[in-house]
């Protein structure tokens, strides 16, 4: 009988360059700076200005969006935000992939939007990507976490402090780790 030796994880064999292209040095440099002094800064700088930043540097951002202090956007070029949406204080898109909001979508306090993590069964712990998409109305709860190549359908609900990280479906409220259904979503006038 063989035996076979378990093969070890060996982060030397990580190459980042190899695995995922962010975009061009200076405009990874530049958005840094910016993303630092404007973006994460405690300063409310005008929602116009930020705006005007993101789409500068390749971000579609639909009619009035709020964009609170202390967020964090890796690249603005892989953002798409509609109409009326909103980045609470201290929410983190980390978009190695594109980030996609609808129209009406609440992204509350230090909430994350996450499309990468690491391949653990890989021995170089390469990357793993994939998209985020949240469609119109959709609300995501503060101290939450929206996992790679996760759709969050029409109008549904991430709660305070739960972790998304499969589609969650239409007009449904999701709680826990991981998320799962507790209700359904209904809307008053």
């Amino acid at each position: 009988m063989i035996k076979l030796l378990p093969i070890e994880t060996d982060l030397s064999k990580f190459k980042e360059n190899c695995t995922y292209h962010a975009g061009p040095k200076w405009k990874i440099g530049t958005w840094y700076l910016i993303n630092n002094f404007i973006f994460h800064s405690a300063i409310p700088w005008p929602n116009k200005f930020k705006i005007s930043l993101l789409r500068l540097f390749g971000a579609t951002i639909g009619a009035n969006v709020v964009i609170k202090p202390k967020v964090r956007i890796k690249h603005a070029w892989r953002l798409k935000m509609g109409d009326n949406s909103w980045l609470g204080e201290g929410t983190w898109i980390e978009n190695l992939a594109e980030v996609e909001l609808g129209k009406n979508v609440c992204i509350s306090q230090n909430a994350m939007l996450l499309t990468g993590n690491h391949n653990y069964t890989a021995s170089d712990f390469r990357y793993r990507l994939d998209k985020i998409i949240l469609e119109d109305g959709v609300w995501i709860g503060a101290n939450s976490v929206v996992c790679p190549g996760v759709v969050c359908q029409s109008h549904s609900v991430l709660t305070v402090n739960s972790v998304a990280s499969k589609t969650m479906e239409p007009w449904k409220v999701y709680s826990g780790n991981p998320a799962t259904i507790v209700r359904n979503r209904t809307m008053i006038f």
